[in-house]
């Protein structure tokens, strides 16, 4: 089966496409999108985006995780990601970013609460964790958002194997 498409209000959901490489370069590889994630690299220099990008249909295939290229439905304009990875059984993890042009819209509650009902729906995901730095609360109220409960606070190494703070958020579903 390939991956579908999801659509929502203002968005659409695609799997991504090795031509949106340059785009996701461009956004992920703002020093301010990377340091609210764990796990952007900066600098993100070029072939990143494409080796990213070619991990997606295996993941998919192998049911081992899912991405997708958050547009916006109107224009097709790429603006970021929403991914379920680290899939076994009916439990996944869940991660997003946006460009910096699209924060504080609403887009990254929009793209993983629709993902995480088709997860439910389509690939019996019943159990979702996330994870978040507690240097960025702004992903933590898309978290609180999604109706997931705080768990713990953590410290975990981050890109660069430094001890970084973090916020874990789960939710369940049956």
């Amino acid at each position: 089966m390939e991956q579908p498409t999801i659509e929502t209000e203002r968005l659409l959901l695609r799997p991504f496409s090795v031509e949106d490489a340059n785009v996701v370069q461009q956004l992920a590889g703002k020093r301010k999108v990377s340091d609210t994630t764990m796990n952007i690299p900066h600098p993100y220099t070029d072939g990143m985006a494409e080796s990213w990008i070619s991990t997606h249909p295996s993941n998919w295939e192998n049911r081992t995780g899912v991405t997708y290229a958050i547009t916006i439905k109107d224009s097709k304009e790429l603006i970021g990601t929403v991914s379920l990875s680290k899939i076994n059984g009916a439990q996944s993890e869940l991660g997003y970013w946006v460009g910096i042009p699209f924060w504080n819209m609403g887009y990254c509650s929009e793209a993983a609460s629709a993902l995480i009902e088709f997860a439910s729906r389509t690939i019996g995901i019943t159990s979702v964790r996330a994870v978040h730095l507690t240097s960025n609360p702004a992903s933590g109220r898309v978290l609180q958002k999604l109706g997931m409960r705080h768990v713990e606070k953590s410290q975990t190494p981050d890109r660069n194997g430094l001890m970084a703070g973090i916020e874990i958020y789960e939710t369940t579903s049956t």
